[in-house]
C-alpha cells in the first residue's frame, strides 16, 4: 500500500524565502516562518518537507539519473542533442559549468541542507515528547548525509553548511570544504541518526528512514572511504538485525503493488492520482516518442535506456534481465524497473529505490574481500545468495581464485543486480575503475577520451560568479 505522509507536504512554503531558480548557495529561511514551529506537528510537518525535496526534478525525479546511470557505461542519453544538449553532454562527457542541470541539482540538494538545518536548529527549543524529537532528528540527519554523500561524489570539495541561513549575505562567505571534512560530517550525522532511528515505523508511515537505512548508508560511506573494516561491523548490523530479506522472486522488487516491501531499505515516495506528488520516470525511461509503455499517457523522453554493452553482460537465464531490459519491435532497449501507467501526464506512482537489502549483501562481500581473500569464504556465500537468487551460475575459488578476480566479479554483478538504479557510476569512482572502464567502452555515436578531472562535475558557474574568490572551479573546465 502506497505511503500517504507526503501528501500534506504539497505547497510546504514555510521553510524557504525563495524558489529554486532564485536561489544562489542555499535557500534563505522565511522569516514569517518563525511563528510556525511550535509543536511537535509543525515539526513533522518540516521533517516530510525534507523528504519531499527529495522527490525534486533536480534530484531522484529526474535529474540524477544523469550523475548516477547515463554518465556510466550502463545508460544512455537516447537523442544527445536534446533541447540544448545538457542531458546529452553529461552522457558524452562533455558538460559545460552553465548547464542548467548542474545548477538546478546543485540548488536542490542545498535547499534540502538548509530544510535540514532549519529542523535541527529549531527544534530543541519547544517542549516535546523526547523520544519524537530524536526521531525527527534522527530523520533529517540521514536525509543531510545522503545529500552530502551525493554532492561530495559529483562535485568534490563543496560547501559544508550545518546551520540555517536567515540572512543570504551569510552564504556569501562560504567557499568549499574539503572532502575529508565533508566526509567527517556525512559519518557523525549517520552515526546519530542510527542510534535515535527506530528499526521500523509503523506501515501508515512507510518510507520514513529508519536505524537500518542510516546503518546501510553509514556502510557504503564506510566501504568507499576504504575504512574496511568499520563497513563490515556497520552492514552485519542491518543483517542481523532481521529487519530485511531477500526476496525469492526477483520481479517483487520491482512490481509496482510491492513497494515498500521486504527488500526496501529506503524508496523516494511517489503517489499518482492529480495530488501533486507523481513522478515521470515511467516517460524518462521509455524511448523517445513511445506511448506504448506509458499505456497511452505521454511519449517516452529516453533518458535512461539501458545501453547493448549492459545488455551483453547478462547471461540469458539470469532473472534479472527481462526484469532490467525489454526491446521494442524496432529493436530499441528500454528500462523495465520504471513502467508504470500514469495518471495523467507526468503522474506515475513508481517510487525510485534508493537503498535495498541485496545492495547490503554485496557491499559487505566487497569488503570482506577487501579486509582479505578467503577463498570459498563467507564473501563467496554472500556473492553467490544473490547469483542463485538470479539462477546464474555460482562462483567457487576456481573462478574466482584470488582478491583481484573476485573484485571484478562483485562489480559485475553489482551491474547485474542494482542495473539502472542510479549506483553504477558511483561504484566506478568508490574503485577507481571509472577511468579504465569507460575508456574500454565502446560508444559508437561519438568518439570521447575520459580524462581524469571529468571524475568531479563543474561546479555550476552561477554559483562561483555569485561568490568569486571563495568557491572555485574545479580543475579542467
Amino acid at each position: 500500500m502506497k505511503n500517504l505522509i507526503f501528501i500534506i507536504t504539497i505547497g510546504f512554503f514555510l521553510l524557504s524565502a525563495c524558489s529554486e531558480e532564485e536561489l544562489d548557495l542555499a535557500p534563505v529561511s522565511n522569516a514569517n516562518a518563525a511563528d510556525f514551529y511550535k509543536t511537535a506537528k509543525d515539526f513533522n510537518q518540516a521533517v516530510l518537507a525534507t523528504y519531499d525535496i527529495l522527490q525534486s526534478r533536480s534530484q531522484y525525479g529526474h535529474f540524477f539519473i544523469f550523475f548516477m546511470e547515463s554518465r556510466s557505461d550502463n545508460a544512455d542519453v537516447e537523442d544527445i542533442i536534446k533541447g540544448v544538449g545538457d542531458e546529452g553532454n553529461i552522457d558524452l562527457f562533455r558538460e559545460i559549468p552553465t548547464s542548467p542541470i548542474l545548477n538546478n541539482t546543485w540548488i536542490s540538494c542545498y535547499a534540502g541542507i538548509q530544510r535540514c538545518n532549519t529542523v535541527l536548529d529549531r527544534i530543541d527549543n519547544i517542549t516535546m515528547d523526547e523520544k519524537e524529537r530524536a526521531i525527527r532528528k534522527g530523520e533529517v540527519k540521514f536525509i543531510r548525509a545522503l545529500t552530502y554523500f551525493n554532492l561530495v561524489r559529483i562535485w568534490g570539495d563543496v560547501p559544508l553548511v550545518t546551520k540555517e541561513f536567515t540572512n543570504i549575505n551569510e552564504s556569501y562567505d562560504l567557499g568549499r570544504t574539503p572532502v575529508n571534512e565533508v566526509y567527517t560530517l556525512i559519518i557523525k550525522d549517520l552515526q546519530e541518526a542510527a542510534e535515535a532511528l527506530p528499526l521500523t515505523f509503523p506501515k501508515t508511515e512507510v518510507g520514513r528512514a529508519t536505524k537500518g537505512t542510516a546503518l546501510t548508508l553509514l556502510g557504503k560511506v564506510y566501504l568507499t572511504r576504504k575504512n574496511y573494516q568499520e563497513a563490515v561491523n556497520t552492514l552485519r548490523q542491518v543483517i542481523t538485525s532481521g529487519t530485511y530479506t531477500l526476496l525469492p522472486n526477483y520481479a517483487d522488487v520491482f512490481d509496482i503493488n510491492k513497494e515498500n516491501g521486504a527488500e526496501s531499505i529506503f524508496e523516494i515516495q511517489f503517489l499518482k492520482g492529480g495530488l501533486g506528488e507523481g513522478g515521470i520516470h515511467s516517460r524518462l525511461t521509455a524511448p523517445l516518442g513511445n506511448s506504448t509503455l506509458t499505456g497511452g499517457v505521454g511519449n517516452g523522453i529516453g533518458d535512461n535506456l539501458p545501453t547493448a554493452n549492459l545488455l551483453a553482460q547478462f547471461d540469458s537465464t539470469d532473472t534479472r534481465l527481462p526484469v532490467t531490459i525489454g526491446r521494442l519491435p524496432d529493436k530499441r532497449l528500454h528500462t523495465n524497473k520504471y513502467l508504470d501507467k500514469p495518471f495523467q501526464l507526468n503522474d506515475d506512482g513508481r517510487n525510485v529505490i534508493v537503498l535495498r537489502y541485496a545492495d547490503v549483501i554485496l557491499l559487505l562481500a566487497e569488503a570482506l574481500n577487501e579486509l582479505g581473500y578467503i577463498a570459498g569464504g563467507e564473501a563467496f556465500t554472500l556473492l553467490n545468495q544473490i547469483r542463485t537468487r538470479a539462477k546464474a551460475k555460482t562462483y567457487t575459488a576456481t573462478d574466482l581464485p584470488d582478491q583481484a578476480t573476485f573484485r571484478l566479479a562483485m562489480e559485475k554483478e553489482r551491474r547485474l543486480e542494482l542495473a539502472l538504479e542510479n549506483h553504477r557510476w558511483f561504484d566506478l569512482l568508490r574503485t577507481g575503475r571509472a577511468l579504465e572502464v569507460m575508456n574500454q567502452y565502446p560508444e559508437t555515436r561519438t568518439v570521447r577520451t575520459v580524462k581524469a578531472y571529468q571524475l568531479v562535475f563543474p561546479i555550476p558557474q552561477s554559483q562561483v560568479d555569485v561568490n568569486p574568490g571563495k568557491m572555485t572551479q574545479n580543475p579542467g573546465y
